[in-house]
């Protein structure tokens, strides 16, 4: 999958679970991501998602999750964490990735990689 944000592109991989399974099937997708706490954007989906939550203890700077069953979280720190997630996948290189997203909203575009023949 890549990741869109400004002129920055970000590759990363789905994990093979039917939360990542039904958000694939939403792309692509180009959604405005809303600042939370200085170390996450995230966004409404309009649809639930399957969920399989549970607490990862740390979350990594580059993960894509699903908080609750509708809310797209996409992270840009690492740290510890009471919460529950449903993991849908993770950003491969992180390099830029915080300054891509800023400390305000964002637009973020999700797609699939197409691949060549």
């Amino acid at each position: 999958m890549k990741i869109t944000i400004a002129s920055r592109t970000f590759t990363a991989k789905l994990l093979e679970n039917p939360t990542a399974a039904a958000f694939k099937a939403m792309l692509p997708m180009t959604i405005n991501m809303n600042e939370l706490n200085g170390n996450e954007k995230y966004f409404d989906l309009s649809e639930d998602l399957v969920r399989n939550a549970s607490n990862p203890g740390t979350i990594h700077a580059g993960d894509l999750m699903l908080y609750g069953s509708n809310t797209l979280v996409l992270f840009y720190k690492t740290f510890s964490t009471p919460y529950s997630y449903t993991r849908i996948g993770h950003i491969d290189d992180i390099t830029g990735l915080a300054a891509a997203l800023g400390s305000k909203g964002v637009t973020v575009n999700f797609d699939m990689v197409k691949k060549e023949n």
